[in-house]
């Protein structure tokens, strides 16, 4: 199923006002509802080159996958969907290429990435993540983060070690405790959830939600919501007037439409006309 119709998807990565160099990878295929974001990290040039393996390998894959299978189907002998399985396995794989890639090359020794991969159908989005790369939904007005970083801040966040101030200048704010690459294998958080139309998905890299509050971006994101690629535009430029110590980097997704899967004598139907 073709989900341009439904979905509306614009993308934005800028290198900030401090680097010369973008770590940060974006990838979006409409038609298959996926989007990924990756920031990478190491030496050099290496975290481009981990973010850049992590996201063309993971949407290359799926798209690839997606020609024979449908996200919605259950996996047999068991109660998960194809999607769920797919992001799983997608992921290992190019956790694999990069530790790999990491162990054989010299320059790109230690390497590694965060990363935020939503996969839409049916109705739906499935989300896979690790690091502190971010998922937040705009629905009804609301602004809420959907994922939690897997970070030594968050952990201390939650331990009630740290308080929610403090945490906002803490020296050790990009520490990640899951990234890809850095480990032989690595268990992404993945998750599922319904989506309504008129729903607004922003991932992105800590470039933008180091710089910006939470709440001035879900106003911006409120305000400007109605034209995404300026939406996208002014969150990058919010966090670069802000200082843009890192790349920064937006994907925004709009649920224009419903899109629920064709099943059965339907299903059969746009198989003979693909």
């Amino acid at each position: 199923m073709d989900l341009r119709q439904a979905l509306e998807v614009t993308t934005c990565t800028d290198p900030g006002m401090v680097r010369s160099n973008n770590e940060d990878s974006i990838a979006a295929d409409a038609a298959n509802g996926l989007v990924v974001l990756a920031d990478g990290m190491g030496g050099y040039n290496a975290g481009e080159v981990a973010s850049g393996m992590a996201t063309t390998l993971i949407a290359t894959e799926i798209a690839q996958i997606l020609q024979d299978v449908r996200p919605y189907d259950v996996v047999a002998g068991s109660n998960n969907v194809v999607a769920e399985s797919l992001l799983r396995d997608q992921v290992l794989k190019a956790n694999t290429s990069i530790f790999q890639a990491a162990q054989s090359q010299p320059q790109y020794a230690g390497m590694g990435t965060t990363l935020v991969v939503c996969l839409f159908y049916d109705n739906r989005v499935m989300v896979a993540h690790l690091g502190d790369s971010r998922l937040y939904r705009s629905r009804d007005g609301q602004f809420s983060r959907v994922t939690r970083d897997h970070s030594l801040l968050q952990e201390q966040l939650d331990a009630g070690l740290i308080t929610p101030e403090r945490a906002k200048t803490a020296q050790h704010k990009n520490l990640v405790t899951r990234a890809l690459g850095i480990e032989p294998t690595v268990e992404p958080e993945i998750h599922e959830y319904e989506t309504r139309p008129g729903d607004i998905y922003l991932l992105c890299s800590d470039g933008l939600c180091d710089m910006v509050e939470d709440e001035d971006i879900g106003m911006a994101l409120s305000m400007l919501g109605a034209n995404l690629k300026l939406a996208a535009q002014q969150l990058v430029q919010m966090a670069n007037d802000n200082g843009g110590r890192d790349n920064v980097s937006v994907i925004l997704v709009r649920v224009v439409k419903e899109y629920p899967a064709a099943r059965g004598v339907m299903a059969k139907v746009f198989g003979w006309l693909k």
